[in-house]
């Protein structure tokens, strides 16, 4: 079988991060809290009324 470069062997996983994200708004949104993940510029706290903030991750590292 041959794959093209924009087609990937596991198409689901794609899928199944986006609703596992989603998911976490829905629960930070019940309870109050906030989710912390990664972007391509660096780690990123959203809270449960959608503002994000910009973590540093310089002044957040365990020393």
């Amino acid at each position: 079988m041959f794959m093209t470069k924009h087609k990937r062997k596991f198409e689901w996983v794609d899928k199944w991060a986006k609703m596992t994200g989603e998911r976490a708004r829905i629960d930070a949104k019940v309870h109050k809290t906030a989710i912390i993940y990664n972007t391509q510029n660096g780690w990123v706290k959203e809270y449960y009324d959608g503002t994000i903030k910009r973590l540093n991750t310089e002044e957040n590292r365990a020393t």
